[in-house]
């Protein structure tokens, strides 16, 4: 597997050669490093490159003595090409997706990958285009594989078809909300040579009766049918889900692939109070009853959510995001892509609490520098 600076070393310069006073590398290595440390917005990481000594800065490849200023680095991440940027941040996230799985794969065989948007809610608000961020992250360790910009949530069934053109599909489980429930998704899932776990509700009303046919109809228990069920304590509930299986559907429903339907119910007690809140959800996939059974469905179905605690609230916790408003052309993707990596790159270093991790790189900024493959000369 590649270091990211080999990685940052392949992404074109744009601008010409006149003028120009810093390497394009340095910029972006400096610019990973300064969020390694938890420097959240461009004009931060400007200060990043004056508040560490020569040593640093020589090791990032600058030949002058200032670093880039907060002006050049607007320049920079508002004119970067952002399908050139992306791509090659996922091809690095793949590589390392691909040395996990080789020497620990998981123990049903399933690599799941979650689908979701998110709005980048302090660029929306002045006006930033494409401030609506589709994003497919892996399950199994919050690395973001590819991200697609649109301007708003009702973008993402035009979009994701272009981030499934972005992504190693083959071999993976790609699970997604009710929204991205789309016949054209599933069909290019399929021929992709992956599988889809999809939630089902009244955007596809016909789909979602047949399923709760399966489950509340007048012969639903002559149907065959299989359950798991988890309990989770903490944070002060008790959180119960038990997730029912059917194959009944499998040679009725014309959906593309469809081998199994889903009913999920989660009912959460609140410890202090005794307060109870339940709910219902009905899904489908094309994953059939051997490759599948309710434990994997339910373990599926529950690390689709890491795309929230892994990825999206840590960006807006620990990074600030959506208090970022920064609007200008290619900036807000730039930012947030730059955000992605260095979680994904900490993660893989063995860090959980991201928080606590930009601390200890900020007290120790070589070793930031090593995590994207550059070593300080002392």
């Amino acid at each position: 597997m590649k270091p990211l600076i080999e990685i940052l070393a392949e992404i074109p310069d744009f601008r010409k050669a006149k003028g120009k006073r810093h390497p394009l590398l340095s910029i972006l290595a400096m610019a990973c490093v300064a969020m390694l440390c938890r420097y959240r917005s461009y004009s931060a990481i400007a200060e990043w490159g004056r508040n560490y000594g020569k040593n640093m800065v020589s090791a990032l490849g600058f030949t002058h003595k200032k670093t880039p200023c907060a002006a050049t680095l607007h320049t920079i991440f508002r004119n970067i090409d952002t399908e050139d940027f992306e791509g090659r941040l996922g091809e690095w996230s793949e590589g390392v997706m691909s040395s996990i799985v080789t020497t620990d794969a998981p123990e049903d065989g399933l690599v799941g990958v979650s689908v979701d948007g998110k709005t980048l809610a302090g660029s929306r608000k002045q006006g930033a285009p494409g401030a609506h961020l589709l994003s497919a992250v892996s399950h199994r360790l919050g690395l973001t594989f590819a991200q697609r910009a649109g301007d708003n949530s009702t973008d993402e069934m035009r979009i994701i078809l272009e981030l499934l053109q972005d992504l190693v599909i083959e071999g993976r489980v790609f699970t997604m909300d009710a929204l991205n429930t789309q016949r054209e998704t599933a069909k290019t899932i399929l021929d992709g040579g992956g599988n889809y776990m999809m939630i089902v509700k009244e955007n596809q009303q016909k789909l979602l009766d047949d399923v709760k046919t399966v489950f509340d109809g007048p012969c639903s228990h002559l149907l065959d049918r299989s359950s798991a069920e988890t309990v989770d304590l903490g944070h002060g509930r008790i959180e119960k889900r038990g997730l029912t299986v059917s194959s009944a559907l499998m040679d009725y429903s014309d959906w593309p692939g469809l081998k199994q339907v889903f009913r999920v119910h989660r009912v959460t007690t609140l410890k202090k109070t005794g307060e109870k809140r339940e709910d219902i959800v009905h899904g489908i996939t094309s994953l059939s009853r051997e490759e599948a059974g309710p434990d994997s469905l339910l373990n599926l179905l529950r690390c689709h959510w890491h795309i929230e605690n892994r990825s999206h609230w840590v960006r807006d916790v620990t990074f600030d995001e959506d208090h970022s408003q920064v609007r200008s052309g290619s900036i807000p993707q730039v930012m947030a892509a730059l955000r992605n990596t260095v979680i994904g790159l900490m993660r893989w270093i063995g860090h959980t609490n991201i928080a606590a991790a930009c601390r200890y790189f900020a007290a120790r900024p070589e070793e930031a520098l090593a995590a994207i493959g550059i070593q300080v000369e002392n």
